[in-house]
């Protein structure tokens, strides 16, 4: 029985885990290979690693990060960062890893979610819209850690991205990332009425409860976040958890 999947999202910087309000202000939480460990032992559904300086300083993916975190993860391990090219997106899979995230590279170039999609089989390419408000109404898809404004509708390109072979598509609100006030569900609304894909949606999650209302209003979705599952406690001490069993339970069941 398919069940909606409840998911980490780690932020990588300089080899440490991170976590950013609004895209901005990393607050330094830890070593990441520890926290897969962990998570490991909380049995997750999926994890999902991002480097966010990869794409802004122009590098290479850090394949050496990448093979530990693949190594050590008992669970689906989807990565994202600085991911330009086919060859890049295999030589990432030969590591270990289940799922490649792409944003910058395939704003550019759409047809790239097609080439690589072709090597390793759509349902392990996924694509990452990190999406503002614009001030007069509407959404905008940003890139480069959300400095950047490209222009492009997020449900248009969803669409778009369907057609040239995505496996699933992860919709990131800026406005509400770190801030743990609950999804932009009217942004999860529109997204998910104009694609048939797989959808996971991040951003805002501050209790078991954002998350319940994400999958009672949709059923079989990804639901990600990164404060809730890194802090805990109105001080946000930093402290890795993840629902238990009975837990997630209960939020199916809502």
């Amino acid at each position: 029985m398919l069940r909606p999947r409840i998911i980490p999202s780690l932020l990588v910087q300089d080899n440490g885990l991170v976590k950013t309000f609004n895209f901005k202000n990393p607050k330094y939480v830890g070593d990441p290979i520890n926290a897969v460990k962990i998570f490991n032992e909380k049995e997750v559904d999926e994890l999902a690693v991002f480097d966010i300086d990869a794409t802004s300083n122009g590098v290479e993916p850090n394949y050496s990060l990448i093979e530990r975190l693949a190594n050590q993860s008992r669970m689906p391990l989807c990565y994202g960062g600085g991911v330009k090219t086919v060859e890049q997106a295999q030589r990432i899979f030969s590591l270990g890893i289940e799922k490649i995230a792409l944003s910058s590279a395939v704003l550019k170039t759409p047809e790239l979610i097609t080439s690589i999609a072709e090597r390793v089989g759509s349902q392990s390419v996924i694509v990452v819209l990190d999406v503002k408000k614009k001030t007069f109404g509407g959404y905008e898809v940003y890139t480069h850690n959300g400095k950047k404004s490209t222009g492009i509708n997020p449900i248009k390109f969803a669409e778009e991205a369907q057609k040239l072979g995505a496996g699933e598509i992860i919709i990131n609100s800026i406005d509400q990332d770190g801030l743990m006030k609950g999804y932009d569900m009217n942004l999860i609304d529109k997204i998910r009425n104009a694609i048939s894909l797989p959808l996971t949606v991040l951003g805002g999650a501050g209790s078991l409860e954002d998350i319940a209302k994400v999958i009672d209003r949709h059923g079989i979705i990804g639901v990600a976040a990164g404060s809730l599952f890194v802090f805990k406690g109105v001080y946000r001490a930093v402290l890795i958890n993840y629902p238990t069993k009975e837990e997630k339970e209960k939020l199916y069941k809502n």
